[in-house]
């Protein structure tokens, strides 16, 4: 009797230790705290228009702002949308412009290449290091 009590112990202690290593996952899919924060107190982090997508074909550059969509030259609100691009557009209101980024806190920049040695050093390089191929000895 007591030898299956400890049977039925030990199951049940490792199903309870599995429950706690559950709840210290962390889930890859959750916004980072900022953005949970903003969504829970229902404000948003811009005060304004959002420039929430955007379409870009041969017939037609539009774009989603604010749940809206605006096609290139149509309103929003009182100003119109002059510029589409991949990662922007820009609004117009009188003489006031507005520039709408998708990703705002992201700034693109250039990826620079280091350049490339000349092909005399590399031929050198290769000349100087014998090939270890394990087998010089063997024929």
């Amino acid at each position: 009797m007591r030898r299956l009590a400890s049977i039925m112990v030990f199951p049940l202690a490792a199903l309870a230790s599995g429950a706690v290593w559950a709840q210290a996952l962390n889930d890859p899919m959750r916004p980072p705290a900022a953005i949970a924060a903003e969504a829970e107190s229902g404000g948003s982090a811009a005060d304004g228009p959002v420039l929430q997508s955007v379409m870009i074909t041969p017939t037609l550059k539009a774009a989603i702002i604010s749940g809206e969509m605006v096609k290139l030259g149509g309103k929003f609100g009182d100003a119109k949308l002059v510029k589409v691009s991949e990662s922007e557009v820009v609004l117009k209101s009188g003489e006031e412009t507005q520039v709408l980024k998708m990703y705002p806190g992201v700034e693109k920049r250039a990826n620079v290449q280091p350049a490339p040695k000349p092909a005399s050093s590399r031929m050198r390089a290769a000349r100087q290091k014998p090939a270890a191929t394990g087998i010089e000895g063997k024929r």
